[in-house]
C-alpha cells in the first residue's frame, strides 16, 4: 500500500532537520514531486523518499544496476557477472545478482550447469515467483531460492545470487495477464520488488541481468533500479536500438515517478583492426544517446573462457592474465565513481 509522508517524517527517516529537507527541495531538481498539498503541508510518496535519499547517500541502502541491450551477444551477461566478481572480490562489497534472461547463462556462470539442473527441478529458481503471480499461488521461497556465496572462486565472498529458468520463456508472454490483487495490490512490474523487499538492503549492490527486449520482466529488473548500463558491440546492428531502450526506460521512469540514470554504454567485443568498430566507437564518444564507460573490452577467447563454471583460486586466473582483468578492475571503478 502506498505510505505518505511529510517533511517532518522525511527529517526522521534521514536523521536531519527539516530545513536541511527544505534545503534539498530547492537545490536538487530530482526531488520527488509532492503528492498532495494541504494546510498540514506537502505530503511525498514514501517510497520515492526513500529511493532518493539511497541515490543521493542520505541513507545507506543497495545500489542497483539493470544491464540492458535489446541485441543478443554483445557480451551483456559477462559484463554483469565480471562487475559482480570484482565488486565482491577486489572492493570486497555485498552483492546480489538477479539473473531475469530465460537463458540462464548469468546462473550457470555463477553456479554451473548441474546446480542450476537441481534447482530447476524442484522450483529453487524465479520462475516460481513469476509463476505465483500469474496462477496466484504461493510456492515461491527466497529463502531457498537464493544462492549464497557463488563463483566458485576462492578471493570471491559475498556475492549471491536469486537464479533464473529457461522456463521463463513459455511464460514471460502471458505475463500481461497477471492478476492485480485485492485494491490493485499486485502490479505486474512490482514482482521483483516486492520478492527482494526484505533482503535488499542486506547487500551493497544489486545487479540485475536483464533479458533482450523491453518486456515485462526487463521492467521489474528496472523497477528496482537506480540506474543501468548498455553493454554493446560497435557495430550497427548491437548500437541500433540503444535510443529506443533509453525512451522506453525514461517513460517507464516517469510512469512509476523514480529516476532511473543511463549510467552508460561499454563497448564489448571491439575489434581494433575493425574500421567499423572504430568508426562506431568515435560515434559513441560523441555521447549523443548516453556517455561512453572509457574502459573498452577487446574480443579476446580468454574472455569466453570464463563463462565456464570451476573452481579456481583468483579474479586473475577466472578473467585472464592478458590485460582483461585490469579492464574489467578500471570498468568496476568507473562504476563505483558513478554511483557513490
Amino acid at each position: 500500500m502506498q505510505k505518505f509522508v511529510g517533511l517532518s517524517e522525511i527529517a526522521e527517516i534521514a536523521e536531519v532537520s527539516t530545513q536541511t529537507v527544505n534545503n534539498w527541495k530547492k537545490r536538487y531538481s530530482d526531488f520527488p514531486k509532492s503528492i498532495a498539498q494541504v494546510k498540514a503541508g506537502e505530503f511525498y510518496d514514501e517510497e520515492q523518499i526513500i529511493n532518493w535519499l539511497k541515490r543521493r547517500g542520505k541513507i545507506m541502502g543497495a545500489k542497483t544496476i539493470a544491464f540492458i541491450n535489446l541485441k543478443g551477444g554483445v557480451a551483456k551477461t559477462t559484463t554483469t557477472v565480471g562487475l559482480a566478481t570484482l565488486l565482491a572480490g577486489t572492493f570486497k562489497k555485498k552483492v546480489l545478482v538477479i539473473d531475469l534472461d530465460p537463458q540462464t547463462n548469468c546462473t550457470t556462470m555463477l553456479i554451473g550447469e548441474e546446480k542450476w539442473k537441481d534447482l530447476n527441478k524442484n522450483g529453487f529458481t524465479l520462475f516460481t515467483l513469476f509463476k505465483d503471480a500469474l496462477y496466484e499461488t504461493s510456492n515461491f521461497s527466497i529463502n531457498d531460492t537464493l544462492q549464497k556465496n557463488v563463483a566458485n572462486i576462492l578471493e570471491v565472498n559475498n556475492l549471491d545470487l536469486l537464479p533464473s529458468s529457461m522456463d521463463l520463456i513459455d511464460l514471460q508472454d502471458r505475463l500481461v495477464s497477471i492478476p492485480q490483487g485485492q485494491f490493485y495490490s499486485i502490479k505486474p512490474t512490482d514482482i521483483i520488488k516486492m520478492a527482494v523487499n526484505n533482503i535488499k538492503d542486506n547487500y551493497d549492490y544489486i545487479l540485475i541481468d536483464c533479458p533482450p527486449n523491453m518486456g515485462l520482466i526487463t521492467l521489474n529488473g528496472l523497477r528496482i533500479a537506480n540506474g543501468y548500463i548498455i553493454p554493446t558491440i560497435p557495430d550497427v546492428l548491437s548500437t541500433y536500438g540503444i535510443p529506443q531502450i533509453i525512451t522506453r526506460v525514461d517513460k517507464f521512469s516517469d510512469t512509476i515517478g523514480e529516476s532511473i540514470e543511463c549510467l552508460g554504454i561499454v563497448a564489448t567485443k571491439v575489434r581494433m583492426q575493425s574500421k567499423l568498430h572504430n568508426n562506431t566507437l568515435k560515434e559513441l564518444e560523441n555521447g549523443k544517446d548516453a556517455p561512453l564507460f572509457k574502459t573498452v573490452f577487446y574480443e579476446n577467447n580468454q574472455m569466453g573462457e570464463a563463462a565456464e563454471y570451476q573452481a579456481i583460486s583468483t579474479l586473475r586466473q577466472k578473467w585472464g592474465y592478458q590485460g582483461q582483468y585490469d579492464r574489467l578492475e578500471k570498468f568496476t571503478q568507473e562504476v563505483l565513481d558513478r554511483m557513490e
